[in-house]
């Protein structure tokens, strides 16, 4: 089946705007368009704006969406099996923190004094699922079990205190590697040094030991596997590669 911008906007959600803005940077280009000059889409043209989506609601970049798309070794199915996988992860996070709003509604009705550990206990295991689902595989087969269960535990186990500084540092790499990433520099350079620097910090802030080899080997990580990419690049792309230049500089 065919349809117009028109149709494809009121099947699909997308704006006719958007749908443009794809077109112009080669993100879905219409199956062809009519001497009048509108936009028509085929069947494979659908598939690919539902691919679109699926990423987008994962928050991956447009381009980035577009460089898998394009990839001859691109896999639809796994590809649906992966976003399959990570909204499942998502449904689980979303059914704790449900979980944990429901706990503290009830302690206020009973007029009880909820634990601080009680009160960010949701979030803490969020991040433990977070981190396991980027890190976990990799790092299990590279340094076994104990380390990554070790990891994970000293998170669980963070004070109010320590677990906001340990987000709001996370907050601050990005950042920082975003604005690195916009304004060119280079990760050899003072920038890239502290960025490592703060990386460094983020490790080992739940009580890990430090190591700079594995400090290294995780970061080839960041740019070698897609799913640790996509976290890094979702707003700028090029920041997983930069981290990763940069740690693998400076990281001692």
């Amino acid at each position: 089946m065919e349809y117009s911008i028109q149709q494809l906007s009121r099947l699909s959600g997308v704006t006719t705007r958007a749908l443009r803005w794809y077109d112009r940077i080669g993100l879905l280009k219409p199956s062809r368009v009519a001497d009048s000059g509108y936009r028509y889409y085929g069947p494979a043209e659908v598939d690919r704006l539902q691919d679109i989506l699926y990423y987008r609601a994962l928050g991956v970049e447009l381009a980035r969406i577009r460089e898998y798309l394009d990839d001859p070794s691109f896999d639809r199915l796994a590809a649906l099996r992966g976003h399959l996988a990570a909204l499942v992860a998502e449904r689980g996070r979303l059914e704790q923190l449900i979980q944990s709003v429901q706990d503290t509604i009830g302690a206020e009705e009973r007029k009880e004094i909820m634990s601080d550990e009680k009160k960010f206990e949701a979030f803490k295991r969020r991040a433990v699922e977070r981190n396991e689902e980027l890190h976990g595989r990799e790092i299990r087969e590279k340094y076994g079990d104990v380390q990554m269960d070790e990891a994970n535990a000293a998170v669980m186990g963070l004070t109010q205190e320590r677990y906001r500084e340990w987000t709001e540092l996370g907050r601050e790499i990005q950042g920082r590697l975003e604005a690195a990433v916009r304004a060119g520099i280079s990760p050899e350079g003072e920038e890239g040094r502290e960025i490592t620097a703060l990386h460094r910090r983020w490790l080992t802030i739940a009580g890990s030991a430090y190591d700079p080899a594995k400090h290294r080997g995780i970061a080839e990580l960041y740019a070698a596997d897609e799913r640790f990419t996509a976290y890094y690049d979702k707003t700028v792309s090029g920041c997983a590669r930069f981290l990763r230049d940069a740690i693998c500089r400076w990281a001692e």
